[in-house]
C-alpha cells in the first residue's frame, strides 16, 4: 500500500500549469522547479512515510514567499530548514503566515509530533498572481468560477491520501471558512469544518497577543 507521503508526492507531480484563468491572472506554479520538488519529496518522505490517517487543515492558496517557493503549505525556506531539518538553497526569507504556523508546530511538540496527526494543505493547491501580487481564489468572482472545478477535484483527490473524515479545519474564519463550509455541505467531504484564525491576520493585527491564538490552535487541534 502506498504511504501518505507517496500519495502526496505523486499527486504533486501530476500538477500542470494549464488552468484556464480570466485575463490578467497568472498561476503560481513552482513545481516545474527541481529545487521545489526536491523539497516536497524530502519533507513528505520525512514526516509522512506511513499509512495512518491525518486531520486536514485547509489554507486558502499558496503565496509567493511560502508554498509558492517550497511547495509545502505554510512552510517558508527558513522554517523548512531550521524547524523541519530539510536543507535547501532557497533564499531564507521568513513569511508571515509560516512564522505563526511554525510557532504552533513547535508548541505542539515539534514537526514529528505535529505532522503525525495533521496535514496542512489548501483549498486551491495552486496560487494566483495579478499585477505581481498574491491573489486569493475568492477575491474575484470570475476567478472563483474558473477554479471551482479544480478546487473540488483537489479536495476529493487529497481525501484519498488518508483523511480523518470526521473533522477538518479552515485556516481562516472569514471567506475561506464560509466557502469551504458551503462546499462541504454540498459534497460531504467531512462531517464538519471548524474555523481557525488566519496566521497572517494574527501577526498583522494581534501580534502582541499571538500566544492566545497559538493556544486556540492547540486547544482545537487537541480536540480531534
Amino acid at each position: 500500500m502506498p504511504t501518505f507521503a507517496q500519495k502526496v508526492i505523486s499527486y504533486t507531480q501530476s500538477f500542470r500549469p494549464d488552468w484556464d484563468l480570466p485575463e490578467g491572472f497568472e498561476l503560481l506554479f513552482p513545481y516545474s522547479n527541481d529545487r521545489t520538488m526536491r523539497a516536497v519529496t524530502a519533507f513528505y518522505t520525512k514526516f509522512f512515510s506511513d499509512t495512518q490517517e491525518r486531520t486536514f487543515l485547509f489554507g486558502i492558496n499558496p503565496g509567493r514567499f511560502g508554498a509558492g517557493i517550497t511547495g509545502v503549505a505554510f512552510t517558508d525556506p527558513y522554517f523548512l530548514e531550521n524547524t523541519c531539518g530539510i536543507a535547501n538553497d532557497f533564499d531564507k526569507k521568513k513569511e508571515l503566515s509560516s512564522i505563526f504556523i511554525n510557532d504552533v508546530v513547535t508548541a505542539f511538540g515539534g514537526p514529528k509530533a505535529f505532522y503525525a496527526k495533521f496535514y496542512i494543505t489548501a483549498v486551491s493547491q495552486l496560487g494566483f498572481v495579478k499585477d505581481g501580487k498574491n491573489i486569493n481564489y475568492y477575491d474575484d468572482k470570475k476567478l472563483l468560477e474558473a477554479v471551482r472545478p479544480h478546487i473540488i477535484q483537489n479536495i476529493q483527490s487529497q481525501i484519498q491520501f488518508g483523511a480523518n473524515r470526521k473533522t477538518a479545519f479552515s485556516i481562516g474564519k472569514g471567506t475561506n471558512y464560509k466557502f469551504l463550509n458551503q462546499l462541504n455541505k454540498t459534497h460531504r467531504f467531512f462531517d464538519e469544518i471548524k474555523p481557525l484564525p488566519h496566521p497572517r491576520w494574527v501577526l498583522q493585527y494581534r501580534r502582541k497577543t499571538k500566544d492566545i491564538f497559538v493556544d486556540e490552535y492547540l486547544r482545537l487541534l487537541d480536540g480531534v
